[in-house]
């Protein structure tokens, strides 16, 4: 079977597979069920370029890049992420608190100091979401998932895989609600000697 087919074969079947009991749900009135066709990019590493792949994404946004990151040390795509909120598009980052420092070659500082809103969240063990949602809300929105962390190790040293799903626009909705949620028992990020506040 080619790889792309089985690619979203395997999307599909994960998008449709109900949630199990003691997961936690989505929103009340969320069907997590979403029947799935059209563009499906992928990319396995060590390998397959899979930061070319997303900062190709964040290349085409026209609106807005809603970031979920656990880890983020991939200074190209964060440098990708800089250049869109230039050119004018909404880019919001939010970010594991407990990552931020304790990453040495971390660039949610950078991020934030370039005047990119950061939000960081401790409400959980972990924010280990890697999300990408890229205009949310119409036909030309993508979406990226998978379990890549925008990391140096993820593109050169782990096996980790990435989807890059294009014009779903019920499914980037969806992700774009969870960012929200989580977005709003964030903190936000002030860079340098600033504090979090």
């Amino acid at each position: 079977m080619p790889r792309p087919l089985l690619a979203a074969l395997i999307l599909l079947n994960s998008l449709l597979t109900p949630l199990t009991a003691g997961a936690l749900q989505p929103a009340p009135d969320a069907d997590p069920r979403i029947t799935s066709a059209g563009l499906i990019e992928y990319a396995f590493t060590p390998g397959d370029a899979a930061d070319e792949l997303i900062i190709k994404a964040i290349r085409n946004a026209r609106r807005q890049i809603l970031v979920q990151a656990f880890s983020f040390t991939h200074r190209r795509i964060a440098n990708a992420l800089i250049a869109a909120k230039r050119r004018g598009v909404d880019v919001q980052i939010l970010a594991d608190a407990g990552q931020v420092d304790k990453i040495r070659t971390s660039v949610i500082k950078d991020l934030a100091a370039a005047g990119l809103p950061v939000f960081l969240d401790s409400a959980h063990d972990s924010a280990h979401d890697k999300v990408m949602v890229i205009d949310a809300g119409g036909s030309e929105t993508c979406l990226i998932t998978g379990s890549y962390n925008f990391t140096h190790a993820a593109q050169f040293k782990n096996a980790e895989n990435v989807l890059v799903i294009h014009g779903r626009a019920v499914l980037s909705d969806a992700y774009r609600d969870n960012w929200k949620r989580h977005r709003n028992h964030a903190r936000f990020y002030r860079p340098a000697s600033d504090k979090v506040r």
